[in-house]
């Protein structure tokens, strides 16, 4: 007996599931079919045997009184494992099944023919069973699989009363597929189409709609916008419902990008003024061309998707789709998907440390620590291109709790070498929702025996706008442990004067945006000027980042900003380098002794 994977037998079950026919009750439709299985075959016993994960249910049965019996040692179980027909003559001359529970009730012939989806999943079986053995003719055999035929179109039929959408009218998605596949059986070699995805609103729109609205304001916008559609598209044409608020349409053959896409943009002039007048919904459309012969239904579906969420933020709210653009995407799915992994991993991602440097002293009193990540198969994956994608993700916090993890490990050991280092992490806006995370860190203080103010934590302004009430509460959580507060990226958020006030920061890091080329700007110049003198008015020690050059580090001295840090420095160091790092600074106003530190130091997760 063949016994299947994991893979197929988990698509096989889904399969099953979807077609909710397990534990319904009795049909006539079906049971004509078992009464005529066992008057053909002159047998007692018949069934229509759906295989589920432990159990043969059976959907119509005769001579039966029971619903179902054990997976284990069912014949029908074979027929879902094989998907081919299976004839035992006598249950008690077979190896497998003489010790069956079918064998010890009585049982001694099987024949079963396999039910299979369009799609090649098995079922279960049309079987029929006998309480003495006996041979089968091939007639027979025939027969139980013409009335395996019968009982999965009948499984079909009942199927397709769910391929229409109730609210739309409209076929759904998976008549899309289906029809999609038969296009593909009548198109000519080579024949090209163009598939144009609907949106009627974006997904924040339906998100505050449901919030907000009555419960049948997105039932009103997918009908007036279903009947709208089915006015302009005419008679004759079919048209798909694939999404909640999302509609989808082929073009006959012949057309083309220059034909087909201004007649695309008239509708969507028509769709926008309707939205607009009668519904908080911003429509949007995606086209995308094809090869008929070789693309496949879901992939059309994804691209012209995808080119619709990017129509969004075009003026015209149409997009064609661009490969580039969507590599790019994937790429970033990708990532993400990785990432979980490397969190995993015991080598994949790792803390590096930039100096941070007292303007006044000359001396490094802190160290910014900078996550990097060395993909297995693409290799070193710049902080750029994956911190943002993780950060709006659910693998934020359990980001933050690995550099944290990491970053209090290194503060550990540099404390035991003699090194008196605070560390600072930067948290996201995911953080700043836990319920609990002012605990968690201070739980992992205490089990690195290490106090309150050693840590310095990050916060961005657009991190604390996601959620106001709930951050500041836990930023004052975090403030009564003695733990230190950073406003980074000073200057790029939302409200700063409103977060200087508010906020009880001991430091403000000014954005190297603002860094970056000062000695050349005039106006940049008066603008940091401006910010030092107002963070120190209110209390805070100011840090510029991104300083690469002497001429602007002079004039940061000179306008009055306590630390710096930037490539003029150093490079961000592995944290054996940053350990050992004694190397003077390459200007005559500054020289970094040895890494005894004293004041402060501090480490930052990145950017």
């Amino acid at each position: 007996m063949t016994i299947p994977c994991q893979t197929a037998e988990a698509s096989r079950l889904d399969a099953l599931y979807k077609l909710n026919l397990l534990d319904t009750p009795p049909s006539e439709a079906f049971d004509r079919i078992t009464r005529m299985a066992a008057s053909l075959f002159k047998l007692p016993i018949a069934a229509v045997s759906l295989t589920d994960a432990d159990r043969q249910w059976f959907k119509s049965r005769v001579g039966v009184e029971h619903d179902s019996i054990p997976r284990m040692r069912a014949p029908c179980g074979q027929v879902a494992d094989n998907a081919d027909v299976l004839v035992i003559p006598d249950l008690h001359l077979d190896e497998f099944y003489r010790n069956s529970l079918l064998a010890e009730s009585g049982i001694r012939y099987y024949a079963g023919a396999p039910l299979t989806t369009t799609d090649g999943h098995c079922l279960g079986a049309m079987c029929v069973l006998g309480t003495e053995p006996r041979d089968t003719t091939p007639e027979e055999l025939t027969a139980l699989c013409d009335l395996a035929g019968m009982a999965m179109a009948q499984i079909e039929l009942q199927h397709a009363l769910g391929r229409v959408d109730a609210v739309s009218g409209l076929p759904n998605r998976q008549q899309f597929i289906d029809d999609f596949h038969d296009l593909q059986l009548d198109a000519g070699q080579g024949e090209q189409r163009l598939a144009v995805l609907i949106n009627l609103a974006t997904p924040d729109q339906l998100t505050h709609a449901a919030r907000a609205m009555k419960s049948s304001y997105v039932d009103d916008l997918v009908t007036e916008g279903a009947r709208w559609l089915r006015a302009e598209i005419g008679p004759g044409r079919r048209m798909y419902h694939v999404a909640t608020a999302q509609f989808m349409l082929l073009s006959p053959a012949g057309e083309t990008l220059d034909s087909w896409l201004p007649r695309v943009e008239l509708r969507m002039q028509k769709a926008q003024a309707i939205a607009r007048s009668r519904y908080v919904a911003t429509p949007s459309a995606g086209v995308v061309p094809f090869d008929v012969n070789h693309d496949e239904a879901l992939s059309v579906l994804r691209k012209a998707r995808s080119a619709a969420f990017d129509a969004i933020g075009n003026q015209n709210h149409i997009a064609v789709y661009s490969q580039a653009e969507d590599a790019l995407y994937q790429r970033r799915f990708s990532l993400l998907k990785d990432f979980g992994m490397a969190l995993e991993s015991k080598d994949q991602l790792r803390l590096v440390f930039q100096p941070r440097i007292d303007v006044a002293s000359g001396e490094c009193v802190g160290a910014e620590a900078l996550l990097r990540w060395n993909h297995p198969s693409l290799g070193a994956i710049g902080p750029a291109e994956f911190i943002p994608i993780v950060e709006r993700s659910g693998l934020a916090q359990a980001t933050t709790a690995w550099v944290l993890e990491e970053a209090l490990r290194h503060q550990q050991a540099w404390l035991r070498a003699g090194l008196a280092l605070q560390v600072s992490v930067n948290v996201s806006a995911a953080n700043l929702s836990e319920c609990d995370f002012a605990a968690s860190v201070a739980d992992s203080l205490a089990r690195h025996q290490l106090p309150a103010d050693c840590l310095e934590l990050e916060i961005t302004e657009s991190a604390i706008m996601a959620q106001p009430a709930k951050a500041h509460a836990t930023l004052a959580e975090i403030a009564a442990l003695g733990v230190g507060l950073a406003i980074d990226d000073f200057g790029t958020g939302y409200s700063s004067l409103s977060y200087l006030q508010k906020m009880p920061a001991d430091v403000v890091k000014i954005d190297q945006s603002f860094v970056r080329d000062l000695e050349h700007d005039t106006r940049q110049q008066a603008l940091v000027t401006a910010m030092i003198t107002l963070s120190q008015d209110l209390g805070h020690r100011v840090v510029a980042e991104g300083v690469e050059t002497e001429a602007v580090l002079d004039f940061l001295r000179r306008a009055g900003c306590e630390e710096v840090q930037g490539y003029l420095f150093a490079a961000p160091l592995e944290a054996d380098a940053f350990a050992a790092y004694s190397c003077p600074i390459s200007t005559s106003a500054l020289r970094v002794p040895k890494l005894t530190l004293s004041p402060r130091t501090t480490a930052v997760f990145p950017e």
